[in-house]
């Protein structure tokens, strides 16, 4: 008898200068950085906390706290592996993923397939079970003013 679950996440970080654009994985050369205690990767973030959620594991705040010097700046990649091997010992297994980054800026076209890659990579599947796609907000709210990027994922976890 199979086990489905299933889990939904959504991170938002502040544009800012000198700081790097890491997302899903990829740097993306751009005048502004993401602000974060770690990489501030809104993909990945997403990602861990949906991955996090199916499992009823908590969230990406409760599995690296804000507030913890130990892990400042710790690569958000490094984050996502740790929690997909925390539900992996749980016996669960990533069906698919699905995510959307929402940013006005940069243009995230370029660097798709290769964001599908580093997390197909990091949760052990193909990467035809991973889907990435980006939107505008049609220069509405803080993220078509540039102030910030968001992005939301849906996880599926197979348990055998």
């Amino acid at each position: 008898m199979c086990s489905f679950r299933i889990g939904h996440g959504i991170d938002v970080h502040q544009l800012v200068e000198n700081r790097k654009c890491i997302i899903g994985g990829v740097e993306i050369p751009y005048e502004l950085g993401l602000l974060g205690h770690s990489d501030a990767d809104v993909l990945l973030h997403a990602i861990t906390d949906a991955i996090l959620g199916a499992a009823a594991l908590g969230d990406i705040g409760h599995a690296f706290p804000p507030d913890d010097k130990s892990i400042e700046g710790i690569s958000s990649g490094v984050m996502l592996e740790k929690s997909f091997s925390r539900v992996k010992s749980l016996g669960y297994k990533v069906s698919n993923i699905d995510a959307t980054i929402l940013a006005e800026a940069p243009k995230m076209k370029p660097y798709l397939e290769e964001m599908k890659e580093n997390i197909a990579k990091i949760c052990e599947i193909e990467r035809e079970q991973v889907n990435v796609k980006a939107t505008t907000t049609e220069k509405l709210g803080f993220i078509g003013r540039k102030e910030g990027i968001a992005a939301e994922a849906v996880c599926l976890l197979v348990k055998e």
